[in-house]
């Protein structure tokens, strides 16, 4: 901090005799912000809250923070004033720019070994490019995932710190206090270096796009394949919640399908079927592609929600395309419903696996030990994807940190050969009636690809190289490029052998 700076703060110290008494500070006003502090004064820490529209900062120590050990700041001045050291200031605020700004703001009012904490939805390359910034200054930087929404952010979300090693210290009892339990052990362990905490909250989010999506693909197997009505399909809901598939989605769709509008009509009848995204569950597979890892669940339930978006030319379409004529399901629904329930189980367990692979591969790169148990426990309980489910996956991991893959737990490999035929007893007849799975079937078609020892890319690498002198390698020279002369006019040269 420069000299020029600490004058100031002290002038401002004197002048409003204001002594540092918060523990923490937090820059954003909305409902998470709120929530966030007001989850923290119940456990014990004093906040300093601040909000760039300062009438906000009066309305909600009026209301909502009447009678707690809250304290306002009407500057950024003063907030950095209020907070003892290491100043830990949180920001829960736009993505992007307004990060940017509010550190800009905050630099000339701390000192060296002070904590700046992102807790919004940033994405990860910013996180990197943040932490070594600030570093350079002497200021900590940590971008967290937080998740769990209002709810969650009051009563115990799931948090995913990451960036400055040395800023952990600090900031652990104030996270793991605030943070859901499960296991009686908090959902918030420290992730890793630079941006791994806003990447793994990236991959969340992708996973809780599949997840939503493969729900929502058994509604319609449901509604439009086996004729039930709605408080039938909550019924199979409230019963799927009560074994392996018990999670805080299955329990929000039970809760959604049985909910009545003011007319006695299923409220979810009315609303428009196109869906929103904010734009995570695209990084996601946007990642996955640069990185050459096979999410193909996530990728999938973002086109879904791209093609729901389409909605006046899926009017027309209904119009003019053809489909199966008079489909009708005619086998044992009771049957079917447990099928169902497989299929979407273990189309899960794909989903998971296909994230935890996605998350090894950016560890890889990037130098980052992440701890895949811990990481399992943060979303056992306080985020959206909570469920008795990710019990099994840190079972898996703290047996096995190293394992290859999730399907390759004796758990995992067991449950999706028992969900096997019924898997694909769901995907045979949705296609028959025409109803389209693309996300249950793309997991049992990644599960079908890794399972084949051979795969017909030798017919497409055979093809590049024919067509484009791309060269191959033999099956017993690995590492070693050929080209043929396939048709006997082209030449012995070869193209530059290269893999994105």
């Amino acid at each position: 901090m420069s000299t020029q700076a600490v004058n100031r703060l002290h002038t401002l110290s004197r002048h409003i005799r204001i002594s540092p008494s918060a523990d923490i500070g937090l820059i954003g006003l909305a409902v998470m912000g709120q929530n966030l502090i007001l989850n923290m004064n119940d456990h014990g820490f004093v906040v300093c809250a601040y909000n760039r529209t300062t009438s906000k900062v009066d309305a909600f120590l009026e209301n909502e923070a009447k009678g707690t050990n809250i304290v306002g700041a009407h500057s950024i001045e003063e907030l950095c004033a209020k907070l003892k050291r290491p100043r830990k200031v949180m920001l829960l605020v736009k993505a992007g720019d307004a990060v940017d700004n509010f550190i800009d703001q905050l630099l000339p009012f701390l000192e060296e070994g002070d904590i700046i904490i992102d807790g919004g939805n940033s994405h990860f390359p910013d996180s990197i490019r943040r932490t070594a910034e600030l570093e350079k200054k002497g200021i900590l930087f940590v971008g967290s995932g937080v998740s769990g929404g209002e709810e969650g952010a009051r009563y115990g979300p799931s948090l995913m710190p990451g960036g400055s090693n040395a800023a952990w210290p600090a900031i652990k009892p104030i996270f793991q206090a605030i943070a859901a339990k499960a296991d009686d052990e908090p959902c918030c362990d420290w992730v890793g270096e630079t941006g791994a905490g806003h990447y793994v909250k990236m991959v969340h989010n992708g996973i809780e796009y599949g997840d939503m999506q493969l729900i929502c693909e058994v509604y319609q197997i449901m509604k439009e394949g086996l004729g039930l009505d709605h408080d039938e399909m909550a019924a199979v809901f409230e019963e799927w919640n009560k074994g392996e598939l018990d999670s805080f989605l299955i329990e929000i769709t039970r809760d959604i399908l049985k909910f009545k509008d003011t007319d006695g009509s299923p409220l979810v009848e009315k609303i428009r079927d196109t869906a929103g995204q904010k734009g995570t569950g695209k990084w996601t597979a946007i990642d996955s592609l640069d990185r050459g890892i096979p999410v193909t669940l996530i990728g999938e339930a973002v086109y879904a929600r791209c093609l729901s978006s389409l909605k006046d030319e899926r009017v027309r379409a209904s119009k003019i395309l053809d489909g199966p004529k008079d489909a009708k399901f005619t086998g044992d629904k009771k049957k079917f419903l447990d099928q169902l329930g497989q299929a979407l189980y273990a189309s899960k367990i794909v989903s998971y696996a296909q994230g935890f692979m996605l998350m090894r591969q950016a560890a890889k790169e990037n130098n980052w030990k992440l701890n895949n148990a811990g990481i399992a426990l943060m979303w056992r309980g306080g985020c959206i994807i909570r469920s008795v489910f990710l019990g099994k996956i840190k079972d898996a991991y703290t047996q096995k940190p190293d394992l290859e893959n999730l399907l390759f737990d004796p758990f995992f490999q067991e449950a999706t050969a028992k969900a096997q035929e019924s898997w694909r007893a769901v995907i045979a007849n949705a296609v028959l009636l025409g109803i389209p799975t693309p996300a249950l079937s793309t997991a049992l078609n990644f599960y079908d690809g890794l399972r084949h020892e051979m795969l017909p890319a030798n017919l497409l690498q055979a093809q590049r190289d024919y067509f484009g002198a791309h060269t191959y390698e033999l099956l017993n020279q690995p590492g070693t490029w050929v080209h043929t002369n396939w048709t006997g006019r082209g030449g012995n040269v070869s193209a530059s052998t290269y893999l994105a």
